[in-house]
């Protein structure tokens, strides 16, 4: 899957770096490859990427692009990443740990869209192009640019497609969300509601709960929701596939797969098989690969010309269903697997 250039040495390195003080630590994994000298003088370049884990199969599809992205040009990736989603203390000894390394330029998916800023700033004063991929900063324009998904469009796409195959029936929703403190899901949630034609505040979610997108803590969320909510619920709206995943799991135990829809974002290789499988309805498709590369090239860009990109460019969302809707564009899971990630 990686791609590695011709006349190289490549040489793989690993290293945990922790800092820590009282309450608070960090701790993130250092990931070197290629060869490389610096940012600031002569020798190839170098690009740091920070994502929120380095677990998660989406931000290891993203390394992985963005590390054939640097290589194929000659140049190196170092890749950090918190110890859990929401790790924003780890975060910022990543980027720390980025200039004093000596990148070009660093890409970032934020765990906390604001709590980041700071150590964002550091770095872009001494010279580190900053750029946000798949989660936009809070400010947007705390970063040169965002290359992610359009959150609020996936979430709004599997928002239409819930609202349609509900058909007439009330919805009775579940929301499992990822936290406050993150864009990503602050926009899909609000994109979910407005797909399916709901106001923000609206008495027709009957259970909420906040998820980090972690699979074990979804289902631990679910079987208690279930406990006051269970024969309620006709639809679940999950973060991503992971919380989808867990959140199908509590539900088939209670007897209750296949009788609620449960609708997920991602677009992973397992999540479009869940579709196939009948656990989910549909997915949405993510292109973390386009994502790693529009990022990296934009940083090798950077270090040649000088020159920045700017706002947000949207690098697409698909809608994955083997039961499409009249009036809502969507592929199958034929087309899902040939085009997934993970």
């Amino acid at each position: 899957m990686l791609l590695t250039g011709t006349r190289r040495s490549v040489a793989a390195l690993s290293a945990l770096v922790c800092v820590g003080a009282v309450a608070l630590s960090a701790c993130t994994t250092t990931k070197t490859s290629g060869s490389g000298s610096g940012s600031g003088g002569s020798g190839p370049v170098k690009v740091g990427l920070v994502t929120k884990t380095d677990t998660n199969p989406y931000f290891v599809k993203l390394r992985e692009s963005a590390k054939a992205a640097a290589e194929s040009k000659g140049g190196s990736l170092v890749a950090l990443a918190g110890k859990f989603d929401g790790d924003n203390e780890g975060q910022v000894t990543a980027i720390e740990n980025l200039v004093q390394q000596g990148v070009k330029g660093i890409l970032i998916t934020p765990s906390n869209s604001a709590g980041v800023l700071g150590a964002i700033k550091q770095a872009q004063d001494k010279g580190v192009i900053v750029i946000a991929l798949d989660t936009a900063t809070d400010p947007a324009d705390a970063v040169t640019a965002t290359y992610a998904t359009n959150n609020e469009t996936a979430g709004k796409l599997i928002g239409q497609y819930v609202k349609a195959r509900l058909a007439s029936t009330p919805p009775k929703l579940v929301m499992m969300d990822l936290y406050p403190s993150a864009t990503v899901g602050v926009q899909r949630h609000n994109g979910f509601l407005e797909g399916m034609g709901l106001p923000l505040k609206t008495p027709d979610i009957i259970g909420s709960a906040l998820t980090q997108g972690d699979q074990t803590k979804a289902q631990q969320a679910m079987e208690n929701l279930l406990q006051r909510v269970g024969g309620q619920v006709n639809a679940v709206y999950n973060i991503n596939e992971p919380a989808a995943r867990g959140a199908y799991q509590a539900l088939k135990e209670k007897g209750l797969a296949g009788k609620v829809i449960v609708g997920a974002i991602d677009g992973g290789c397992q999540g479009v098989q869940n579709v196939k499988d009948g656990q989910f309805v549909a997915t949405v498709m993510q292109f973390p690969k386009k994502m790693a590369e529009d990022g990296v090239n934009a940083v090798f860009e950077y270090a040649k010309s000088g020159k920045k990109p700017s706002g947000f460019i949207d690098t697409g969302a698909t809608l994955i269903t083997d039961k499409p809707v009249p009036g809502l564009a969507s592929k199958d899971t034929a087309w899902g697997a040939q085009n997934c990630w993970g």
